[in-house]
């Protein structure tokens, strides 16, 4: 359970009277700011503390959720092991019990880990897409938004060809073609569960872009995601929402890195992509900003603030300017501080994020 801060919250909602989160701004009232980060909660922990929970200045959260036998679904999705629908009745219970009204926009993390199975292994894949099925039921059942759909590499490097099992008997293209049907049946299973499904991206087409080095797509790590992604916006449903919510940002101080990257989601990935049409109709751009950034080499200093990458003013700022740039969400990260059990957080966080929602 949160031990509760009665300061702190009572501090929080009297900020929040004064600062009303529906705006006049009529480019701000519908922008959405959601949590991710460490010490993310699962719905047995959502359904025990929501009241509290919803105290916080987000209009929802990003979230995980384990089967009765304890495995994490979201870091087992994209693997050998076959889940069943079954054993998340307890999950989807307490998900469906608990008594929402601030958050609305809730995300099942959705990850491409451990990422170990070949695009032309028959019989992986559909374990893999079972498994996405099962993930879209608990979705559309509980009543959520739809995934936050991580495709960085944590274990196996599952869109780089030169990692590939049998790259020595296919070509690239051979792969680039199988991608590409994959994403296909990927979001066809999940649209026949979930048609009106949102799909947030940490990473988009820009990450399968060839540098500076101008490496080629077959040499880079995520060379094949560009073409998996073609699949998905070629078979999609007209009711999916496809958000490349750009994780890059999370350092972002300055309004022209906003503008550079909200022109690069929306006309340069044009370029990219094999599926344009589909593309220009589906995708949104988002923006994700991490409060506590770089705080692996810097430690996160809840003493002097200054110290900090991101100084309360500072996180203000940027939170606002990418609300502005956003097609509508913007997603906060952190590592250190825990939003939900009150841990390493400077109430001056709290109150520059209810801030950044008011233009100066």
């Amino acid at each position: 359970m949160i031990r509760a801060n009665n300061t702190l919250f009572g501090l929080i909602l009297l900020t929040m009277c004064a600062i009303p989160l529906a705006l006049a701004d009529h480019s701000l009232e519908d922008k959405k700011i959601i949590q991710w980060g460490w010490g993310t909660p699962d719905p047995k922990f959502m359904r025990d503390n929501i009241e509290q929970m919803e105290q916080m200045p987000f209009d929802g959260l990003i979230f995980h959720i384990f089967n009765a036998q304890g495995k994490n679904l979201s870091w087992e999705l994209w693997g050998h092991q076959r889940f069943e629908i079954e054993g998340f009745q307890q999950a989807l219970t307490d998900l469906q019990s608990t008594k929402f009204h601030r958050f609305t926009e809730l995300f099942l993390r959705v990850n491409v880990t451990p990422g170990d199975v070949d695009w032309f292994d028959d019989a992986a894949w559909a374990v893999v897409l079972n498994n996405f099925g099962v993930a879209a039921q608990i979705a559309k059942m509980g009543g959520i938004k739809g995934f936050m759909f991580d495709t960085e590499h944590y274990k196996s490097l599952l869109f780089s060809y030169s990692q590939a099992s049998t790259k020595n008997v296919k070509s690239f293209d051979e792969y680039q073609v199988k991608a590409r049907q994959r994403g296909r049946e990927w979001i066809q299973e999940i649209n026949r569960w979930f048609p009106d499904i949102t799909l947030l991206l940490t990473y988009g087409y820009q990450i399968a872009q060839p540098g500076a080095l101008q490496f080629s797509k077959e040499k880079m790590q995520y060379g094949l995601l560009a073409d998996f992604l073609d699949g998905v916006f070629d078979a999609c449903s007209d009711n999916t929402t496809i958000i490349d919510a750009w994780e890059p940002a999370y350092n972002y101080k300055q309004p022209e890195q906003f503008k550079k990257a909200y022109d690069t989601i929306k006309v340069k990935s044009l370029e990219w992509t094999n599926s344009p049409e589909k593309y220009r109709q589906h995708i949104r751009a988002g923006f994700g900003i991490m409060m506590d950034y770089n705080s692996h080499k810097i430690p996160w200093d809840v003493n002097d603030l200054s110290k900090n990458y991101f100084s309360p003013t500072e996180f203000e700022n940027s939170v606002r300017v990418a609300l502005h740039a956003s097609d509508q969400y913007v997603w906060i990260y952190t590592q250190q501080p825990r939003w939900w059990t009150n841990q390493k957080l400077p109430k001056d966080y709290i109150e520059a994020l209810i801030k950044a929602r008011i233009e100066k």
